[in-house]
C-alpha cells in the first residue's frame, strides 16, 4: 500500500527517529506508523550514507525499543 505523506509529515518523521530518546513505540503512538514504515521513509528521504549511519545508531541502542528498555531495567532493579 503507497502512502502519500505530506512532506511534513515526512519532516517530522525523520526528525523523531533521528532522536536517542525517542522511541518506535512513542513514534507509533504519536504519528501511528510502524517501525518498518519509518525504515522505510528513512530509507528513502536520506542520502543512502546518512540512512546507513542512522542504522548503524539504532541497531544498537535499547532505547529505540521500549520492551528492551524496560527489560534492561527490570534486571537492573533485581540486582541492586
Amino acid at each position: 500500500m503507497k502512502h502519500n505523506y505530506s512532506q511534513e509529515y515526512i519532516s517530522n518523521i525523520i526528525r523523531l527517529a533521528w532522536l536517542d530518546k525517542v522511541s518506535f513505540d512513542e513514534i507509533k503512538r504519536e504519528q501511528n506508523i510502524t517501525e518498518h514504515e519509518v525504515i522505510k521513509i528513512m530509507r528513502s528521504h536520506l542520502k543512502p550514507g546518512s540512512f546507513r549511519l542512522w542504522r548503524k545508531r539504532v541497531s544498537g541502542r535499547d532505547t529505540k525499543h521500549e520492551r528492551r528498555t524496560k527489560l534492561i531495567h527490570q534486571e537492573a532493579d533485581q540486582n541492586n
